[in-house]
């Protein structure tokens, strides 16, 4: 083989290796792509229908159910503005509490419901997870406007 076939063969070598492993690592980084949903999304149905996400917000107080003896557990997350199920089955975090915030990722089923596969709440008091905190400001200032446009009328 002439010098000049053996350096085309090694550069088309060269871009068949580099395109297979662009190939390889763009599709390791989808299959490992989560999003974060906001529960307002979720209840209209603009959450992904075949991938798992992330949903965050507040544990609603009194909504956690439990049978005794079993890992399920199930509870209703709020945004302050909407709420949504969640059904978990395993080990909850010792910090998660009613009224506590925590991000569950998981998918929906049928019914509607979130399946987490896990839950993590947060780790003290202070800290809130900043998809859920920009989540329930931006419900919060919505409230506000409401209340005042309500205020002046007359």
């Amino acid at each position: 083989m002439k010098p000049r076939k053996q350096r085309m063969l090694a550069v088309g070598l060269a871009v068949v290796g580099l395109a297979i492993a662009v190939g390889l690592t763009l599709r390791a980084f989808e299959e490992n792509m989560m999003f974060y949903v906001e529960i307002g999304d979720v209840i209209s149905g603009n959450a992904p229908v075949d991938r798992t996400f992330r949903v965050g917000g507040l544990v609603v107080e009194g909504s956690v159910k439990r049978e005794p003896g079993d890992l399920q557990v199930e509870f209703t997350l709020t945004d302050n503005a909407n709420e949504l199920v969640v059904v978990h089955n395993g080990i909850l975090p010792d910090l998660f509490r009613e009224g506590q915030g925590i991000i569950a990722t998981g998918r929906l089923n049928a019914d509607g419901e979130f399946d987490a596969e896990s839950v993590l709440a947060k780790h003290d008091e202070n800290y809130m997870p900043p998809e859920v905190a920009d989540s329930l400001a931006g419900h919060a200032a919505a409230q506000e406007a409401v209340i005042k446009s309500e205020a002046a009328k007359p």
